[in-house]
């Protein structure tokens, strides 16, 4: 039986006084339970979730990972720095980063196996445009992003990531993937992971990334292959996220 994931994504959002509102709530309000939790800020919040949350059920992770082990790379982030700040996770190839950054599909690769490296579980996003969805292109464009990464991992790596469903068109657009399309989109995800090792496949927790907000949650969560959720904006509030961790 795998452990559900539940992990707020807070994009480009926060500030250090909303942000300890935000963590007191959530410590205040989470239930110990069965169900892992985590929150992946931006950079420079890090050191205030290490802080706040030490100790705590909740773990804490970043939005994203550079190639590269350090050196003349302005701008970016070591996952070196990521552990040095306590950071149980790491967001790869987010659909915001694949669009806007023009990361591909061997980028997110190189990424995940840093990650990996260092000791930090990546959070592997994957996921389809509407234009891709409604030219029946979902498989061809999903497998392949998730394919590129299964080439650059052995069998024991495989068995540390975890993986995130996010089709674009259900993100910030109110439309929601129905749990059927989810599950079916999910069920192709453990399917290509066992087309690389059946036993590990089967333990790997695949989350679903696509607006999950309290009144959808339960619904999405009973699929047998939807493991946890990757949340956007319902990650900003503490009774939302509360709610779908309950739920979980």
């Amino acid at each position: 039986m795998r452990r559900k994931l539940v992990a707020g994504n807070w994009k480009m959002n926060g500030s250090l006084a909303a942000n300890a509102s935000l963590l007191a709530g959530l410590k205040a309000g989470l239930q110990e339970g069965s169900c892992d939790v985590a929150v992946c800020a931006p950079a420079p919040y890090l050191a205030q979730c290490q802080a706040e949350l030490k100790g705590s059920s909740i773990a804490w992770g970043a939005q994203d990972v550079s190639v590269h082990e350090s050196g003349a790379y302005t701008g970016e982030v070591a996952a070196s720095m990521l552990l040095d700040f306590g950071c149980t996770y790491v967001i790869v190839g987010h659909s915001e980063r694949r669009a806007y950054h023009g990361e591909s599909n061997e980028l997110v690769a190189q990424k995940t196996v840093r990650a990996l490296a260092a000791g930090v579980t990546p959070i592997v996003c994957v996921g389809e445009t509407l234009q891709e969805r409604e030219a029946g292109q979902t498989d061809l464009v999903v497998g392949g992003q998730v394919d590129a990464v299964l080439e650059a991992l052995d069998a024991a790596q495989l068995g540390r990531i975890v993986l995130a469903y996010e089709p674009v068109w259900a993100i910030g657009t109110g439309k929601t993937a129905t749990p059927g399309m989810a599950q079916e989109v999910h069920a192709m995800l453990r399917a290509r992971l066992s087309a690389k090792d059946a036993g590990v496949a089967q333990k790997v927790q695949i989350l679903y990334g696509g607006s999950m907000k309290p009144d959808n949650a339960r619904e999405l969560l009973a699929m047998p292959d939807i493991d946890g959720g990757l949340v956007g904006g319902a990650a900003l509030k503490a009774a939302d996220f509360l709610a779908i961790i309950g739920a979980a």
